[in-house]
C-alpha cells in the first residue's frame, strides 16, 4: 500500500489529553495522525520498557513544545513480498521556529518464519539543517520466536550514529525477553541495556544509561461458580542500575484483579514499593521541586470499572501512599453516557492531593466532551479540558466532519490550546494557540 501526503495539516487528528506527569522521565504519547497510523505496525521495533527505534511523533511535532512542525512531504510504502514484510517511509519538514528543516528516511524489513515468528532489520536516517547536529542515524536487528504457541523468545540489538562527537561510543541498546503464556500461567523475564549515548532522534527512549532486570509472574484461575469469570494474581520485580552498577530505580508490586460475569472489573495494587534516585531536581509543577536524593516510598491502588457495553460506563481510581519526600493521593473518575445512538457524553477528572515538606497542594485536571451524529455521514464533537496549574487553565476543541464519499471528508475544526503535548520529562509550560482549520480530503480509490 502506498500513501502520499503533501504540505499536510493534521488538524483532524485527535488532541492529546491534558495530564500531570508524576514521574521524572519522558512521556510516551500515542500517535494520532492518520498518515502515520496506517499500517504503523510494520515499523514497530522496541520492547516493553518503552525503547522504540522508530517513533513517528518525532516527525512533524516538536517533542519539547508539542507545536506542529510543517510537513512538506510524506511518502510511505508498506506491503508483503512472499514471506517478507516491507516498510519504507520518507518525510521532509521545513524550518519552523527553533526547528530546522529535516529529512527522514526509514526502512523496515521482516521475514516471517513458521506461523508466528520473524526476524527483521531496520535502518533510519535523519538529515538536518542544524549545523551542530547535521545527521542522526540508527540501525538494528530484532527477532521474535514463538514455540508451542505459548513460549516466546524475543530481542533486539541497535546502535545510533550521531553527528556530535560527544555522543559517539557507548551508543547501543539491546533487549532479551522470554515470555510464557497459557490460560492459567503468564510469566516473563527481561533484561535490557541502554547505553549513555544511545540517541535515536527519530525514536523514543525514556531513560539512557540504564540496565533493566525484570521478572513477572501471573496466575489467572477461572472459578466454576460465583460472580467472577476470572481472577488474576500478579507479582513483579524490576531492578534498574545504571551501566556502572549504581541503583537508579527499584520496584516490586503485588496486584489482584477480578473480571466479573457482568462485565465489571477491579484492578488493585496491594503494594507498590519504590526506590528512586534523583540525580537532578524534579520540577513537578510551577516552582515545586523534589530535591536530589535516594527516595523510598510505598503506594497502593484501587480501581473499579463497570460494564463497558452499557449505556453508562464508569471507572473509579484511587492511589495513595508516600511519594518522594511526602505523600500523594490520586483520585480519578471517568464516565461515558450514550442516551441514544446519536448522542454521547464523556468525562474524566483527576484530583491529585500532595503533601510535600508539610505543604499541601491540590491539582485538578479535567476533560469533558460531547458528540452528536446527525447520520453516518455528518458528525460533530466538542471537548473542553481544564487544569489548575497551567498559565492557560483551559482549552477547547470543536469539530465538524462530513464524509461525502468513502475515505473522503470535509473537516471544520476550531482549537484553543495545544493539540499535541510535550514528550519532555516533568510538566513544561505549553504555549496556547488559537486555530480555525478547514480541511478537505479526497480519496482516488474506492
Amino acid at each position: 500500500m502506498a500513501n502520499l501526503t503533501v504540505n499536510t495539516d493534521f488538524a483532524d487528528a485527535d488532541i492529546d489529553p491534558q495530564r500531570l506527569n508524576l514521574a521524572p522521565f519522558r512521556v510516551f504519547l500515542p500517535e494520532k495522525r492518520p498518515f502515520f497510523l496506517e499500517n504503523s505496525g510494520t515499523f514497530q521495533f522496541g520492547d516493553r520498557e518503552g525503547t522504540s527505534l522508530f517513533f513517528s511523533r518525532q516527525i512533524g511535532i516538536d517533542p519539547n513544545t508539542g507545536q506542529q512542525v510543517p510537513l512538506d512531504l510524506g511518502a510511505k510504502l508498506t506491503g508483503s513480498l512472499g514471506h517478507v514484510d516491507l516498510g519504507l517511509l520518507e518525510a521532509r519538514t521545513r524550518e519552523s521556529g527553533p526547528n530546522p528543516w529535516a529529512n527522514y528516511g526509514v526502512l523496515r524489513l521482516k521475514t516471517r518464519l513458521l506461523s508466528e515468528s520473524y526476524i527483521g532489520v531496520m535502518g533510519i536516517d535523519k538529515e538536518s539543517g542544524n549545523s551542530a547536529d547535521r545527521y542522526n542515524r540508527a540501525a538494528g536487528a530484532d527477532a521474535n520466536f514463538i514455540f508451542f504457541h505459548k513460549l516466546g523468545v524475543s530481542g533486539f540489538w541497535t546502535r545510533t550514529f550521531s553527528d556530535p562527537v560527544a555522543l559517539r561510543g557507548h551508543d547501543w541498546a539491546a533487549t532479551a525477553d522470554v515470555t510464557y503464556n497459557s490460560n492459567l500461567i503468564q510469566a516473563e523475564a527481561l533484561r535490557a541495556v541502554v547505553q549513555p549515548n544511545f540517541n535515536p532522534e527519530v525514536g523514543f527512549v525514556p531513560r539512557t544509561d540504564l540496565v533493566t532486570n525484570f521478572i513477572d509472574f501471573q496466575l489467572s484461575p477461572r472459578p466454576h461458580t460465583g460472580p467472577v469469570r476470572e481472577y488474576n494474581f500478579e507479582g513483579f520485580f524490576r531492578y534498574q542500575p545504571d551501566t556502572h552498577g549504581v541503583l537508579q530505580t527499584q520496584e516490586w508490586q503485588t496486584t489482584f484483579r477480578a473480571l466479573f460475569h457482568n462485565g465489571a472489573y477491579t484492578d488493585d495494587d496491594l503494594v507498590d514499593n519504590f526506590i528512586q534516585r534523583l540525580t537532578t531536581p524534579f520540577n513537578i509543577f510551577k516552582n515545586v521541586f523534589i530535591p536530589v536524593g535516594l527516595y523510598h516510598f510505598d503506594r497502593h491502588q484501587f480501581t473499579y470499572g463497570s460494564n463497558a457495553s452499557k449505556r453508562f460506563v464508569a471507572t473509579v481510581f484511587e492511589r495513595f501512599g508516600t511519594y518522594y519526600n511526602g505523600n500523594l493521593n490520586e483520585f480519578r473518575v471517568r464516565g461515558k453516557y450514550h442516551p441514544n445512538t446519536h448522542l454521547s457524553f464523556s468525562t474524566s477528572h483527576t484530583w491529585d492531593r500532595f503533601n510535600l515538606n508539610n505543604t499541601i497542594f491540590n491539582i485538578q485536571v479535567g476533560s469533558y466532551g460531547a458528540s452528536y451524529s446527525f447520520n453516518r455521514f455528518v458528525t460533530t464533537s466538542a471537548l473542553v479540558q481544564v487544569n489548575s496549574i497551567d498559565v492557560h487553565p483551559w482549552s477547547m476543541n470543536l469539530r465538524f466532519r462530513y464524509t461525502y464519499r468513502p475515505d473522503s471528508d470535509l473537516f471544520v475544526i476550531y482549537n484553543l490550546g495545544n493539540q499535541f503535548n510535550s514528550l519532555a520529562a516533568g510538566n513544561p509550560v505549553l504555549t496556547q494557540e488559537k486555530r480555525l482549520s478547514i480541511k478537505f480530503t479526497y480519496s482516488f480509490l474506492r
